[in-house]
């Protein structure tokens, strides 16, 4: 199967939601989930990202644009978004950066 890069970009809001309680699980490599969460309040177009069942953040508002569109016409099984790079010395919403392929 064939994949090409599309983008890579930090985990924005990690520090909000389950990221810190479940960040010794995180690896690089491990893959994340998408998932559309248009009733939220502070962004109608906003993509939540899962690890397993549990929401570590979202996709930075200025990179969700495509990828909303993408998920609303049903690519959400095109698009492989993986953990990498993890800093746990960093500033908490620069410590998980995930890469996003396209499945072709």
């Amino acid at each position: 199967m064939k994949t090409e890069y599309l983008t890579n970009f930090n985990v924005a809001g990690f520090t909000y939601y389950e990221g810190a309680s479940i960040f010794s699980k995180l690896k690089i490599g491990s893959q994340l989930k998408l998932k559309l969460e248009e009733n939220n309040k502070y962004d109608a177009k906003a993509v939540a990202i899962y690890y397993e069942k549990s929401k570590i953040g979202f996709i930075p508002r200025t990179e969700n644009r495509i990828f909303h569109k993408m998920l609303k016409v049903g690519l959400k099984k095109n698009l492989k978004i993986t953990i990498q790079r993890i800093s746990p010395n960093e500033n908490p919403e620069k410590q998980v950066q995930v890469v996003v392929h396209l499945m072709g």
